[in-house]
């Protein structure tokens, strides 16, 4: 530190770099040799002292870094292209995990576009980049960002509890993305050089791992040797994705499309939730055409005492108020079509209560399966048609214990984290939020992280 000067709003530290060596802040090149010094101070916002601005100056110096050309020598106080210091960003990034933009604008005396910019910041830097392996049983998912049909996927980590990964969009797209930075094409993997050119005598190499790994279709593997062209092989690669031995979602198509093509040997797992989730909206179909076919006859008041029913029908029958017990009672002796969907739902509900053992489930699968195909109420066929097609992995998440579960609860928090929001600009200001705030970072403030000797 040089000298301190006060000013009426802000006081301003002027510090030197003692080390001799100069850094690039993108890659770590480091170098003795200088090209030039900026002629002006840089600045960085500091956390404030009091009711007074802090600020950091420092002359810098400028290099020729072989990958990035001239560049300004990197700090230990600050990121790449931050105009604050870390332990600003740090305290941002812990406020922005527990309080709405506003509070921050208002508390740290910065605009909301800086507080986005900040988060984007610490997350690419706090990231860890290796959650992407050693992944083995995981949970895809789309979650809502924004009006107008906007979603993020999101996978969960079932081991680590965590959102390890995420992009805007939703089904196979945004899946393929997933599997495209798990394992890169081997089209984006450059050859190295010596491969470039043949050399005398040398025989076609393919690279081979340690230990068992799936094997892939010829001509997709990595360049291990020199091939001249039109040749191929049958290469044997380590993929991560082959780690995979389950993959728990929705019975949407999009997902279980993906997983099928780039980890055929993981496992598809049904949530039984979505399931049961199915069956209320197939009774409150069939609840909702009786309502219109009494409205239609005239019957004006009976229709609006079977509208009230609506959460009778579709409550658990231990949840019901005494009202609602009441009404679920005059349905059950009035009969009909409603009472008939009612006990199928609850049929279906009861196949995945605690306790019952995978045969248990099986034998009571098949017997829901055969009751919905001869109810003659067409949502509810409907229903057993789809619970048949994703029959297997709606028995494979019961037998392994893999369900949605975690992964609804993180989706509640990170409908939580963009209203508490406001909303968001863009997609990647949401998915920064929510790994700041669900993924494997984990958030210190700046006293905390100078006891522990990282600040």
């Amino acid at each position: 530190m040089r000298k301190v000067r006060f000013e009426p709003d802000r006081v301003i530290v002027e510090v030197a770099l003692k080390r001799r060596r100069l850094i690039c802040p993108e890659c770590g090149y480091s170098t003795r040799a200088r090209k030039d010094t900026r002629p002006e101070d840089s600045v960085w916002r500091h956390l404030d002292l009091g009711v007074w601005r802090l600020e950091v100056h420092c002359r810098r110096r400028r290099l020729w870094c072989p990958v990035h050309d001239a560049v300004t020598e990197g700090v230990p106080f600050a990121r790449p292209k931050s105009e604050f210091t870390r332990d600003f960003e740090c305290l941002v990034a812990w406020l922005a995990a527990k309080a709405d933009r506003t509070t921050i604008k208002r508390m740290l005396r910065i605009d909301w576009d800086t507080i986005g910019r900040i988060v984007k910041r610490v997350c690419d830097d706090e990231l860890d980049p290796g959650r992407l392996d050693d992944l083995y049983d995981i949970g895809v998912d789309e979650v809502s960002w924004k009006r107008q049909h906007k979603y993020l996927t999101l996978v969960v980590d079932h081991q680590r509890r965590q959102v390890v990964w995420g992009c805007e969009g939703s089904a196979a797209a945004a899946a393929d993305e997933f599997f495209d930075e798990l394992d890169p094409p081997p089209h984006d993997i450059a050859a190295p050089e010596h491969a470039k050119r043949p050399r005398e005598a040398s025989e076609p190499a393919i690279m081979v791992p340690f230990g068992p790994c799936p094997t892939v279709p010829a001509g997709h593997g990595i360049p291990g040797g020199w091939l001249q062209p039109g040749l191929e092989i049958e290469p044997a690669i380590f993929a991560r994705a082959g780690l995979l031995r389950a993959v728990s979602m929705d019975m949407g198509p999009g997902y279980a499309k993906s997983v099928r093509e780039h980890a055929p040997q993981a496992i598809v797992c049904i949530d039984p939730y979505h399931v049961v989730q199915l069956a209320n909206k197939a009774l409150d179909e069939v609840r909702r055409a009786y309502w219109n076919e009494l409205r239609s006859l005239g019957d004006q008041d009976t229709a609006k005492r079977f509208k009230d029913a609506r959460w009778s029908l579709l409550k658990k029958p231990e949840n019901l108020t005494d009202k609602q017990a009441t009404t679920l009672a005059r349905l059950k002796a009035a009969g009909g079509e409603v009472w008939r969907a009612y006990t199928l739902k609850e049929a279906a509900r009861g196949i995945f209560e605690h306790g019952l053992t995978i045969d248990d489930v099986t034998v009571l699968i098949e017997r829901l399966l055969s009751r919905l195909a001869r109810c003659r109420l067409t949502p509810l066929v409907k229903l057993g048609k789809t619970i048949r097609k994703h029959r297997d992995g709606i028995l494979a998440a019961i037998r392994l214990g893999i369900n949605q579960g975690r992964t609804e609860a993180l989706n509640n928090k990170v409908r939580l984290i963009t209203r508490r929001a406001y909303g968001f600009h863009s997609a990647n200001a949401a998915l920064a939020l929510v790994l700041l705030t669900c993924g494997p970072i984990t958030l210190h403030l700046p006293h905390e992280l100078h006891k522990l000797g990282t600040g």
